[in-house]
């Protein structure tokens, strides 16, 4: 089938993703609507969507969906050919969450049964369902493949195990504990063998599924290229991420209530999501046949090329995603719009504002000429020290100055910035490579207000290990000063009476 006609035979297709806020479902749908399907995106709640690029697309169609409403299904799931099913009751509470999700399977079941659905294709966990070890949420995933094996619609499930990205609770839990632990009390699963899959494995099998009818009634384990134990990926993380190597320790009476609530001590994975998380890792999960690597093949990814791209934190710092094009594909293993609040690892930002009374091009001139002839507006000798220590640690420091002296390029490089973004007049983006414990980015936003002009500085730091957040929060006065100071020296250069400010304000990162 040539390419025009695959187009047109996916865009009479329409397609529906359960848990779409969810993070394998948020990242499915642009990657269905960048293949040209039609994609009608349910939650429960579906302002939770309003913020995601893909919002407006032209092929999708935002639902309200709650799967244990019988009703509301029926309204989501007519007129679809394929349902993806992404749902799982993580955090349905201690009894309640096998029966919730055996409730949900049943009712998709019975409706895509009614309305003629051609197919669901499931994503559950790995695991052998007659291990005595098996955790109640694997157990219960098990369940909800059952029911769909054994409905009237063919079903695809897949099976995967820890899924590596940014975002990934499982994930998000081994970065927080590698960072923040330089020595590691564990329980003996820490040897326990696994077979992690690549968030972009996970979404080119499940887009693969579709487009191969072979998969149809099937079941297959789908994984990475290798079989690690937890302590192998341990290492790696801390290799790839510049920490020293990580001291284990395993023990035997760290019982999965008590690594729940250690790790939600530890890291800001809620113990809710931390306990089953930590459940399911005391029994081996490893794909028993590769059946789907001939029939989806793909190029799998190694989980170090994996972690390695994740932690790639600073050009996922310097754009917002929430704040893109409709069409935009970020890699899956990037923090995406929607995550969880903790996804993306340890990000400290400072923020501050002031309020000019002249016009923005005035301002952005002298925004942009920072680092010149006039410094950073303040505070000479303490960026002169500064640079001054950082080439003595084997830095930059402030010897290569800038081409020009009014404009900036992007990638050029002065002092210890690389100039990251540049939107003239709004918005400026300075990349630090100063030697520190962590990646810093200074972004300059201005907004005209009639007659006057409103200039943010933003401090990001994406803390790497206890030395970044020991480094961030030392120096955290000192960081106030001279931002303070900064926005003053600005306006000052700038020739503009200052009409509020400069004030402290809350920033997300």
């Amino acid at each position: 089938m040539n390419r025009n006609a695959k187009t047109n035979t996916a865009a009479n297709r329409r397609i529906l993703v359960t848990g779409a806020t969810g993070y394998v479902g948020g990242r499915l749908v642009p990657l269905l609507l960048a293949k040209g399907y039609r994609v009608r995106a349910c939650a429960r709640n579906p302002r939770r969507l309003e913020n995601r690029p893909w919002h407006g697309h032209a092929n999708v169609e935002i639902v309200a969906m709650d799967v244990l409403d019988l009703a509301s299904v029926e309204q989501a799931v007519t007129g679809c050919e394929v349902i993806y099913y992404l749902i799982h009751s993580m955090i349905a509470g201690k009894q309640g969450f096998a029966d919730a999700d055996r409730t949900a399977a049943l009712n998709m079941a019975a409706v895509t049964s009614a309305r003629k659905v051609r197919r669901i294709i499931y994503l559950g966990g790995l695991g052998d369902v007659d291990h005595p070890g098996l955790s109640r949420h694997l157990r219960s995933r098990h369940e909800v493949e059952t029911i769909f094996r054994e409905g009237a619609v063919p079903a695809t499930c897949l099976r995967a195990a820890m899924i590596l990205g940014s975002g990934s609770a499982s994930f998000e839990m081994l970065r927080y504990l590698v960072d923040r632990l330089p020595v590691m009390v564990t329980p003996r699963w820490v040897g326990t063998p696994c077979q992690p899959i690549a968030i972009k494995d996970v979404l080119g099998y499940l887009c693969g599924c579709l487009e191969s009818p072979e998969t149809i009634g099937e079941t297959f384990d789908i994984g990475g290229p290798e079989v690690l134990s937890y302590r192998d990926l341990i290492h790696a993380y801390a290799d790839i991420a510049g920490l020293m190597p990580r001291i284990i320790f395993p023990v035997p009476v760290l019982t999965p209530k008590l690594s729940s609530l250690w790790i939600h001590l530890v890291t800001p994975v809620p113990s809710i999501i931390a306990r089953p998380l930590a459940e399911g890792l005391s029994i081996p999960v490893v794909c028993r046949d590769n059946r789907i690597r001939d029939i989806v093949p793909l190029v799998l990814q190694r989980a170090e090329e994996t972690m390695r791209i994740a932690l790639d934190r600073q050009p996922q710092a310097e754009q917002d995603a929430c704040d893109l094009p409709p069409d935009t594909l970020l890699p899956p293993e990037w923090t995406a719009c929607g995550d969880a609040d903790y996804a993306g690892g340890t990000t400290l930002t400072m923020g501050f504002r002031i309020l000019l009374e002249t016009d923005i091009e005035t301002v952005w001139q002298t925004v942009e000429a920072i680092g010149g002839e006039h410094g950073y507006y303040g505070n000479r000798l303490l960026w002169l020290a500064r640079g001054v220590l950082d080439a003595f640690i084997g830095g930059p420091g402030l010897k290569k100055t800038r081409r020009h002296a009014k404009h900036l390029g992007v990638d050029e490089h002065f002092h210890f910035w690389r100039v990251s973004q540049v939107h003239r007049p709004r918005r400026l983006v300075l990349e630090s490579r100063m030697k520190a414990p962590g990646g810093a980015l200074m972004v300059f936003q201005l907004s005209p207000r009639s007659d006057h002009t409103e200039l943010t500085l933003q401090s990001v730091f994406l803390s790497r290990g206890l030395f970044g957040l020991g480094y961030w929060y030392g120096l955290y006065p000192a960081h106030q000063w001279v931002f303070r100071n900064m926005l003053k020296g600005i306006a000052r250069q700038s020739g503009a009476r200052i009409l509020s400010g400069p004030e402290m304000i809350h920033m997300g990162s």
